[in-house]
């Protein structure tokens, strides 16, 4: 019975937003601040070579992102949520509740993260393990599971710059935070061997030694930012000690300020990336609410135009802007055309 008030309220709602989506000739967009610059080359373009009225791109996070997707379906609700994290089991659910059953997941290439400081600064040369070390709020020390006393990087490891801890990284909303949590301060816990000695101190129960590394010390040693890379950026200008957590076409963008550091002896670059010798990188997605393709104008057409060779392409504006190019981009493009639905999430 729920199953079936379920699919009519949805069809219902469709069926509503078929008659009345006419009233919105703009497509509309939210979510991810590291897809948003990506998405704002193409809205302009689209806008400048097509029949199409320029879409609409806001940011917000990709949490928030694929949550207003997920509202429903009809004109005052987005048409597309870009991520720079993949969508969750909990996002699809919401989306169902709501009526949205039928999404695009559309990859649209690759992005690293990065670890930048002021110019001025002095070289880095980090390890996942030494970013767990210097913001996890339990640390192995000695053999022994303490409070973390690190107060200076070169106390971390001796060959590092004796500068103050101070890192800005991306606070919970934002995709960039899923992927730092997971390939740099999670891996780090296990490369130092603090996962082995949580999990041991919770009576072998590694769901809780998982989240004992995932917890960071609250001493204002690590600070999280709500805002975008811009505000990031910000708080390094002004906290010269201070190492931020960007995208790397953000950094690219900024080298006349920043300073970037290696990861696991990696330079990070969209060679390195394409490569797949760097090791904190990530896809970046874009979801798209299959519902609205025939309603609202240039939906489709906009899609297409994103995953396009003369777009997305290693010859295209995005690349140059720091995009990595899907080397899947053709597949991609066949999938959008059918207006493939994403599968089941593993």
């Amino acid at each position: 019975m729920n199953a079936l008030k379920l699919s009519v309220a949805a069809l219902a709602a469709s069926v509503a937003f078929a008659g009345a989506a006419i009233a919105r000739d703009q497509i509309q967009i939210a979510g991810s601040s590291t897809v948003l610059p990506y998405a704002s080359i193409v809205a302009e373009a689209f806008g400048e070579n097509t029949d199409f009225g320029t879409p609409v791109v806001e940011s917000g996070g990709s949490g928030a992102g694929r949550k207003k997707l997920c509202e429903g379906v009809g004109e005052n609700t987005i048409d597309i949520a870009n991520s720079s994290s993949r969508i969750s089991k909990s996002d699809i659910e919401l989306c169902k509740t709501n009526g949205v059953t039928d999404i695009q997941e559309v990859r649209i290439g690759y992005d690293g993260i990065v670890f930048a400081s002021d110019i001025s600064g002095p070289e880095y040369a980090f390890t996942p393990s030494d970013w767990h070390n210097a913001l996890a709020a339990k640390v192995l020390k000695d053999g022994q599971l303490v409070d973390n006393p690190y107060k200076a990087w070169n106390e971390i490891r001796a060959d590092l710059p004796a500068q103050p801890i101070l890192a800005f990284i991306p606070g919970t909303k934002h995709g960039t935070r899923e992927v730092f949590d997971v390939k740099v301060i999670e891996a780090g816990c296990e490369e130092n061997g603090t996962l082995e000695a949580l999990v041991a101190a919770a009576g072998g129960d590694k769901d809780a030694g998982k989240k004992g590394c995932m917890a960071l010390r609250t001493d204002g040693t690590s600070v999280d930012i709500d805002g975008d890379y811009t505000e990031t950026l910000a708080r390094v200008d002004a906290n010269k000690n201070g190492i931020g957590v960007f995208g790397l076409s953000f950094y690219q963008n900024n080298t006349d300020k920043l300073r970037v550091a290696t990861m696991g002896g990696v330079m990070p670059s969209v060679e390195t990336i394409a490569k797949g010798e760097y090791p904190v990188s990530r896809p970046l997605y874009f979801y798209v609410k299959n519902a609205h393709l025939d309603v609202i104008p240039g939906l489709q057409e906009y899609v297409e135009f994103f995953v396009s060779d003369e777009m997305a392409g290693p010859d295209g504006p995005l690349a140059a802007y720091g995009l990595v190019s899907d080397p899947e981009l053709a597949a991609t493009q066949a999938a959008v055309k059918a207006r493939t639905p994403m599968a089941p999430l593993n």
